[in-house]
């Protein structure tokens, strides 16, 4: 399983595939997918987490029904750089996904992610209970959306 740079998943997914982009977090795991092409990550669904063999059932419901040939997961890093047990939590999560499935994966920095997502929310001035509903997937499209722009770049 791939673990390191974005850019090495174009060599590894077919032309026609999407990556999926993971913000998983205790509760919830938010998920987003890009366009076939690699450049736009778009807010698609956030599971609340129940036993990983259920979470795998309805991940591998989107990855089949979307075709997603390769994951990208938030690392959430300290502020100073250094992993803490968050970190822990999400290279558990890929060593989960990893027996279930045979994808590509890599790690993005997802520090302020969901800060970021957050700020943009309330200046779009949208309701606790809607911000709730919809910040873990589009943290997960953030956290994608920087991994394709890295691949742009690449």
């Amino acid at each position: 399983m791939l673990l390191g740079n974005p850019t090495h998943l174009k060599h590894f997914i077919a032309l026609d595939q999407r990556l999926m982009g993971f913000d998983q977090g205790t509760k919830t795991i938010g998920i987003a997918l890009s366009d076939k092409g690699l450049k736009v990550a778009t807010p698609l669904v956030t599971i609340k987490r129940k036993k990983f063999r259920d979470d795998a059932s309805e991940i591998r419901r989107i990855i089949e029904e979307h075709n997603v040939g390769g994951f990208v997961i938030g690392l959430p890093l300290n502020m100073d750089g250094s992993e803490g047990p968050r970190c822990h939590s999400a290279r558990q999560f890929q060593r989960n996904l990893d027996e279930q499935f045979d994808l590509p994966c890599c790690f993005w920095d997802e520090r302020l992610s969901t800060v970021a997502v957050t700020r943009t929310l309330l200046d779009a001035d949208t309701s606790r209970k809607k911000r709730s509903e919809v910040v873990d997937k589009m943290a997960a499209s953030f956290i994608l959306q920087g991994a394709l722009d890295s691949l742009g770049e690449g």
